[in-house]
């Protein structure tokens, strides 16, 4: 089969939930599959509100550090398959993983990093406390060779990248974020991962929502390497060209894929909303200078999605308890009608926000 990225955008768009906004609880919603990353505070809440008009809150979830070791909203129900699914398939997987500067010897421990740090969180972790005080503590019991000399403070700390990303597998709810940063234990949380189960799942989830895609785009996706994921890679996917290159979807997505065309309308999407998540980010946006604008080292905007394609950024700042101030930067000029549509998603980003009103502004 062959098709070119455009149908490939419509086929996301939809399997997203972004061609229909819908009425259905958020834990209901597909993207909730793969997870809904918080990149700031809000931004999660925003990426729901793009799908659905139903009230945002759902005792049904919970933020855990999940994909990559960010901190990802997912059904409480899921997080028992999750746990085994993001566990390290192997020893060179974790290593590529957790690599960092900060511990050049710690990559060198594989799994057993993240099997100590997971031990360590769940000694440490078992009522709600400060992030900082979780951190001291974890870092004390942890090999030295995961820790680094942090000159700012005077204190010896566990690197980030093996913190987040044996989280889960600690049992360790993320339960706010920014200055007052608090964990706390998962409630009936699934036990310490023994070995890997699931990645296929895993995998086939995220060809499902954002393929066709290839094991190198999994593998960053993942921050693990393609060598480790194609020793993994499902059986029975369909290979389809996009654009004259291979790539994978489960076979049951076939026909979906073959009817997907562009699905009209306006969506502001936040900041590594999950349609944004595509490691092929050459085929989400072409133009080379406009990613830059889209995927930055710190700071990402929003993107302006109009009739299937991403079309410009966006930022939003609170103005005090009862409006946010949306600035649009469109890649190009954009019908008056386009711009009407994104007065009344800027409600939705309102209401996504907590806040009664909203005002645009182009930049």
């Amino acid at each position: 089969m062959d098709v070119d990225r455009r149908q490939v955008m419509a086929y996301r768009v939809a399997a997203l939930g972004l061609a229909e906004r819908r009425a259905d609880r958020p834990g209901d919603l597909a993207v909730l599959d793969l997870g809904v990353q918080e990149y700031t505070p809000g931004s999660a809440q925003v990426a729901l509100a793009a799908r659905t008009d139903a009230e945002l809150s759902d005792d049904r979830l919970l933020t855990v550090w999940a994909a990559r070791g960010a901190p990802h909203l997912h059904r409480r129900r899921d997080l028992g398959a999750l746990v085994t699914a993001l566990w390290p398939v192997s020893d060179a997987d974790a290593s590529a993983r957790i690599h960092s500067a900060q511990i050049p010897e710690g990559g060198k421990l594989g799994r057993n990093a993240f099997e100590a740090t997971a031990i360590a969180f769940r000694e440490v972790v078992t009522s709600s406390m400060p992030r900082g005080e979780a951190s001291t503590r974890v870092s004390a019991l942890v090999p030295r060779e995961l820790t680094y000399d942090c000159r700012a403070c005077g204190a010896r700390h566990i690197s980030g990248s093996v913190w987040q990303h044996s989280g889960l597998a600690g049992g360790v709810e993320v339960e706010s974020r920014g200055k007052d940063a608090t964990l706390g234990p998962i409630e009936d949380a699934p036990p310490l991962p023994e070995r890997n189960a699931g990645i296929q799942d895993l995998i086939a989830t995220y060809l499902r929502l954002l393929g066709p895609a290839t094991p190198a785009d999994v593998a960053k996706y993942l921050g693990s390497t393609t060598a480790e994921i194609k020793k993994v890679w499902p059986e029975g996917l369909a290979e389809v060209r996009v654009d004259g290159r291979a790539a994978w979807l489960p076979a049951p997505a076939v026909p979906a894929l073959a009817a997907a065309s562009p699905a009209p309308g306006v969506r502001l999407l936040p900041a590594m909303d999950a349609l944004l998540q595509a490691r092929d980010r050459d085929l989400l946006v072409p133009d080379r200078a406009r990613r830059k604008e889209i995927w930055k080292l710190l700071g990402n905007p929003g993107a302006l999605l109009i009739d299937g394609e991403i079309a410009g950024v966006w930022r939003a700042r609170l103005a005090g308890r009862k409006r946010v101030d949306l600035t649009v930067t469109p890649f190009g000029s954009i019908t008056a009608g386009a711009r009407r549509a994104v007065e009344e998603e800027s409600a939705v980003v309102a209401r996504a926000r907590g806040v009664a009103a909203a005002t645009v502004a182009y930049g």
